[in-house]
């Protein structure tokens, strides 16, 4: 991350030295998130998909490299209510959404996906909010967990947001300056 002995975001540190800030191709409908960056992963619409970069640490947390890469397709993003996944509770934020995933390991190592605590909802009003939730997994296999080459698991995740539309960003700790992924939630 910003590393000058990693290939990549050593490319996308040339290409934003001689580029604008808006370089990247977003989908016009999407609003850039302020904290949005020229190294920030892929953006997803529901029914595509993106690639991302999982990283390791040595044994003390530093030296950061890509251990492999992590393919997410947006499968469906709905809005629901409680009722509707056999709850009584309201959203604390506004808006339950059951998002569908698969998340498939594209690369040559293992790799961890963990949603709970890294994915945050946002729009041009609202600044980036926690959007798991402890109602976790949907229908579905559970997403969160370590795959190996080849392997892939699809799942839905309760999330709550602010309102309908907006984005959700995935983090991890080794990403936290960039989003590793961004989707783009529909607006109805």
């Amino acid at each position: 991350m910003g590393c000058s002995s990693e290939p990549e975001p050593e490319s996308s540190t040339k290409a934003a030295a001689s580029e604008p800030a808006a370089e990247p191709v977003v989908d016009e409908t999407l609003e850039p998130s302020p904290s949005a960056s020229a190294s920030a992963g892929p953006v997803i619409k529901v029914g595509g998909e993106g690639t991302y970069d999982v990283y390791e640490t040595d044994e003390y947390g530093e030296n950061p490299k890509v251990a492999t890469q992590l393919e997410v397709t947006v499968k469906a993003a709905e809005y629901v209510t409680p009722a509707e996944i056999d709850k009584t509770n309201e959203p604390e934020h506004g808006q339950f959404l059951r998002l569908t995933i698969t998340v498939k390991n594209v690369g040559k190592g293992e790799g961890e996906f963990a949603a709970y605590g890294m994915m945050k909802w946002e729009d041009a009003e609202t600044a980036a909010q926690e959007a798991t939730t402890l109602e976790g997994v949907g229908e579905g296999q559970d997403v969160d967990t370590t795959y190996k080459p080849g392997q892939s698991v699809t799942g839905s995740l309760i999330l709550d947001v602010g309102a309908k539309g907006g984005t959700l960003s995935y983090t991890s700790s080794l990403t936290a300056d960039a989003p590793a992924f961004t989707i783009t939630l529909p607006k109805s």
